[in-house]
This record gives structure tokens, C-alpha cells and sequence, in this order.
């Protein structure tokens, strides 16, 4: 039986994961806080050998990253690294979320090959991140999917996101508060990028870059009118109209690849997803 070990999978994006593969025909380890500092290399010492090792561990909000820009870089490369090092003293192949690197982009949808443009101080530990991995797989011979998932969203995800934000706000309040309209971005559903991890497994590539999106994007406000249509509400919005540093303004991903390599596409609308989260939410305030 081959074995899989899941750094991170404690998170949003883990525990999901875990979930789908209860079934699957695969021994899961778990490698998480309760293993120790990942970013220490002794941390590492006695995790048990396995075939695949699939790396969500990490700090991930852009607002928190401006506010400890050394935490993220930090925390991220250095846990990045004792994968990588695990990887190639286990001969491990290695699936790695990243994340989107493309800056404010000169053409849509925006493939692989676009040029990449740190914008925020999380992106830049992803790129750095990236950077190791591309030399491990060069020097080293470790075997790699880099994974550059556009905007995740989903069932379970912390409010600090923009969807699970505005869906509590809707749910439960008077009025809508916003700081910015007019961004736009492609959103894939959690489960859809639990299935593009899941095809990796069996992708035979010694490095890849592979985007995981859904091909639309979408306005923050037109997020909120779906949401909104879904609640049955019509809540006043307010905005301030304050824009993050170094804002992209929309997003879309060209997913030709990961449909060549890996037979994979989304399977659930931004309307289907959306309307998954607000019944969860309905059944979780009943209880």
C-alpha cells in the first residue's frame, strides 16, 4: 500500500483533503503542529517514511503577511525546505500548493508561462518557495507538481476570506460593509482543487507548474449579489473604497494544462459553491 504524508493537515485545505482520501486506497500520515516547529529540521527526524508527500503547511493571509512580513517567509520557506530535504532523502514524490504569482497580468486568462509578479509578502514566500523546488528537482532529482491554486473557497474556510466574510455578514447582519467593489477574481471550489491534488498522485512529470482555477472571474460585488440572491436579502452595501497595496484588479486562469495533464476540470460554479457554504452556515446556526 503506498503511503502519503499530508503536511498542514489541520487547515482549511487538509482537512479536506483527508476527507477524500478516507476511501482511497492509500496509508495517510499527518504531519502538522503536533509534530513539532516544522521549520526545525529535528522536527522532522522520525516521520515515517512515505511515497508522496503532499505540502499545504504554511501561513496563507495576505493582510497578516504585511503585518509579519519575516514570520511568513520564515515560517514558509524553512518548512519548504525540511519537506524538500525529506523528499530527497526518502525519494519522495512531491505535490506542492503554491499559490497565484502573476501580479496585475498583461493578457487573460493568464497560462503558466505569464510572467510571475510578487505582489503581497505571502506570494513572495511562495515564489522563493517555488524557486527551492525547481532546484531540488534539478539537482537533486526530486520528482514535483507545483500547484498554483487561483482564489480557493469553501466549506469550513476561516472568515478572514472575502466569501465566507460576506456570507456571515448577510446571514446574520443588517447591512453589508466592504472596503473595495471592484476586484475581480477566479474562484475555484475546495473540493475541485482536492481533485487536482488527488490526480496528481498519479502524474508521472519530474517538475510541473499547473494552474488550478475555473476559468471566470468574478467582481466582489457581483459576489455579494449571488450571495445575496442565494439568502433571499437585499442588505444595504457600504464601502469605504479602500484599496490594498499593490491591489490586483482581476484575475483568470488559463487551466489547459491541468486539463491535458492531469484530465482534470472544475465541477462546481461559483453559484453551486456558494450556495454549498450558505447551507452549511444554515445548518450549523440551527444547531
Amino acid at each position: 500500500m503506498k503511503k502519503i504524508l499530508i503536511t498542514g493537515s489541520l487547515g482549511f485545505i487538509g482537512r479536506h483533503l483527508l476527507n477524500a482520501l478516507q476511501d482511497a486506497n492509500f496509508k495517510i500520515f499527518e504531519c502538522n503542529r503536533s509534530n513539532g516547529d516544522l521549520t526545525l529540521e529535528f522536527s522532522w527526524k522520525n516521520i515515517e517514511k512515505c511515497d508522496y508527500v503532499i505540502h499545504l503547511a504554511g501561513k496563507s493571509s495576505i493582510p497578516d503577511s504585511w503585518e509579519d512580513i519575516y514570520g511568513f517567509i520564515n515560517n514558509n520557506i524553512n518548512i519548504t525546505v525540511n519537506v524538500l530535504d525529506y523528499c530527497k532523502q526518502n525519494n519522495s514524490k512531491l505535490i506542492i500548493l503554491s499559490t497565484y504569482l502573476y501580479g496585475n497580468p498583461f493578457k487573460l486568462p493568464i497560462d503558466e508561462l505569464s510572467e510571475t509578479y510578487t505582489s503581497n509578502p505571502y506570494a513572495l514566500s511562495k515564489r522563493f518557495s517555488e524557486e527551492l523546488c525547481k532546484f531540488y528537482s534539478d539537482n537533486f532529482g526530486v520528482k514535483i507538481t507545483i500547484l498554483r491554486p487561483f482564489n480557493v473557497y469553501g466549506i469550513g474556510q476561516s472568515n478572514k476570506f472575502l466569501i465566507p466574510s460576506l456570507i456571515t455578514q448577510i446571514l446574520n447582519g443588517s447591512s453589508i460593509f466592504i472596503k473595495d467593489l471592484e476586484p475581480k477574481r477566479d474562484y475555484v471550489y475546495v473540493d475541485d482543487l482536492i481533485d487536482s491534488i488527488i490526480k496528481c498522485l498519479s502524474l508521472d512529470n519530474q517538475f510541473e507548474i499547473i494552474n488550478i482555477g475555473s476559468g471566470s472571474s468574478y467582481s466582489v460585488k457581483e459576489i455579494i449579489d449571488i450571495i445575496q440572491y442565494k439568502c433571499n436579502k437585499n442588505l444595504q452595501i457600504n464601502t469605504s473604497n479602500e484599496r490594498r497595496q499593490n491591489e490586483v484588479m482581476n484575475t483568470v486562469a488559463d487551466i489547459n494544462k491541468a486539463f491535458k495533464l492531469l484530465n482534470w476540470a472544475p465541477k462546481i460554479s461559483i453559484h453551486e459553491g456558494i450556495e454549498l457554504i450558505i447551507n452549511s452556515n444554515k445548518a450549523l446556526y440551527a444547531k
